[in-house]
């Protein structure tokens, strides 16, 4: 299969006005992500997963794995229940119509080896390979190169003095309030994403229960585990033995609803049941509201 390049879009954003009036006065009484957090823990089985990536790599996309599939269905869930693409910025709702993932990666799986932050932009309509190639081009060019952009621009943090980059880092806060912050600035930092995702079962262990970051914008955290079997009882009454990976959500419950979550909730665990849907762009995005 010919490798494809992804195409350079441009992340949009906007404010959400016709929200209740509840919804309006919530981010001024939960004022920051740290308080503001919920958490969710679920399975994803993975036996049509599992037929699914194997199809994939038969294709010619060697490394298509887990962590694909879950950022391809968080993206298409995007598309269907884009109100999970806000964000509260200067206790203000904001909707996205790009959707930009961070994820942490390792240059080798080692103790010592660093870690740096990744991300992507890709449109609500993104299919799994757009979803692969558009991360496989930023985990290959930072595996190439001795540092990220977030990398340099974490060194050149460094050489403020620590008092100095205190106030400094308070002054990035107060622009990011204010909606301030220059997209150069905002792209390169792992805190400014619709979704951050993280996986433990490359080290073996289950999904972590992890914060959100008061700093930037992000409203989803999620990590997913080592896979796992298990006795599973079927609709029809029979024992199955089954393979899955725990996951993990933290949401900002500012952004919407519980009923809404849960809807996308519902959504996302469709796709996983019927993995093939991401072969092909959704039949239509939807808007969030005005």
């Amino acid at each position: 299969m010919k490798e494809k390049k992804p195409k350079k879009i441009k992340d949009k954003i906007r404010r959400v006005r016709s929200i209740s009036p509840m919804a309006r006065i919530v981010p001024y009484i939960m004022e920051n992500r740290i308080g503001s957090q919920n958490f969710i823990f679920d399975k994803i089985y993975l036996s049509k997963i599992d037929k699914y990536i194997k199809q994939k790599q038969e294709q010619g996309l060697k490394s298509f794995n887990l962590m694909h599939v879950i950022i391809a269905a968080y993206v298409r869930t995007c598309s269907q229940r884009p109100a999970i693409n806000r964000f509260i910025r200067g206790q203000k709702i904001y909707t996205r119509r790009m959707v930009e993932v961070s994820l942490t990666i390792k240059k080798e799986m080692n103790i010592d080896s660093p870690d740096t932050v990744v991300k992507i932009l890709v449109e609500p309509n993104a299919t799994a390979e757009d979803v692969y190639y558009a991360l496989n081009e930023k985990i290959e060019g930072y595996r190439e190169v001795k540092n990220s952009s977030f990398d340099k621009l974490a060194k050149v943090l460094n050489f403020i003095p620590g008092l100095l980059l205190r106030w400094t880092v308070r002054f990035l806060r107060f622009l990011d309030y204010l909606g301030l912050l220059p997209r150069s600035l905002t792209a390169l930092s792992p805190f400014h994403c619709s979704f951050f995702i993280t996986s433990m079962g490359s080290l073996g262990i289950p999904p972590i229960v992890h914060h959100l970051y008061d700093f930037g914008s992000c409203p989803t955290f999620c990590s997913f585990g080592a896979k796992q079997r298990e006795l599973k009882l079927e609709a029809d009454g029979s024992i199955q033995r089954q393979t899955y990976v725990e996951v993990s959500y933290n949401l900002d419950e500012r952004i919407c609803d519980g009923y809404y979550f849960a809807s996308a909730l519902r959504y996302l665990k469709s796709i996983y049941k019927s993995p093939e849907i991401l072969d092909n762009p959704p039949e239509v995005v939807i808007e969030d509201i005005r």
